[in-house]
């Protein structure tokens, strides 16, 4: 039976949804496209027919895995008038740490940027880039600029390295030292709200 060009869409899109996941959970190695195609509900055969390659897969995967968070970024910042805290009691939550594969794409697949093939360490390097200017556009004082300054990019980078960062370690000491992970998640949301409010640290 001839698949239609609308259900083949909808193919390819699972196959990205899965592999999206996967990715998130176990990082661009720990995974393979055998994998992904069963977690889709599709035998490994039919990859070729939705994608040229593993590494077309991941770039792929990897954009869309960064595009959907980064537009609620950009839609949370907009409607708190550019006042991140609400963003950063979201991020820094337990739920977010327990579930790798329904949370951001950079805590797992950042560390694999220097280590991918050129089109999928681009689309990591794009992500991380739309974060950065979402962050720079919106000012603590509720103002949005299209060029942001070099103190716009500064805290925009310290931001994202403390949220990313700090989520990296909050993963890697939740088994054997839970309460240590706790502290780095509710310290980090401290910290970053004092950061952009401009109280003393």
């Amino acid at each position: 039976m001839k698949v239609t060009k609308e259900q083949s869409q909808a193919n390819r899109q699972a196959i990205l949804e899965a592999a999206s996941r996967l990715y998130r959970e176990r990082g661009l190695e720990g995974v393979g496209v055998a994998e992904i195609m069963r977690e889709a509900g599709f035998t490994h055969g039919g990859f070729y027919g939705h994608f040229d390659s593993k590494d077309a897969l991941a770039a792929e995967a990897v954009a869309h895995a960064l595009a959907a968070p980064l537009a609620r970024l950009r839609a949370r910042l907009d409607r708190e008038q550019g006042d991140p805290r609400s963003y950063f009691e979201h991020y820094l939550r337990a739920e977010h740490r327990d579930a790798p594969g329904l949370g951001c794409a950079m805590p797992t697949l950042a560390v694999d940027a220097a280590r991918a093939a050129p089109p999928v360490a681009d689309a990591i390097t794009q992500g991380i880039g739309g974060y950065l200017n979402a962050f720079a556009e919106h000012r603590p004082d509720g103002s949005v600029t299209d060029e942001p300054s070099d103190a716009d990019k500064a805290r925009a980078i310290m931001t994202l390295s403390a949220l990313v960062g700090g989520m990296v370690l909050a993963r890697a000491t939740q088994g054997s030292a839970p309460q240590l992970s706790e502290e780095i998640l509710g310290v980090l949301k401290g910290e970053l709200g004092k950061f952009w409010s401009g109280q003393p640290a």
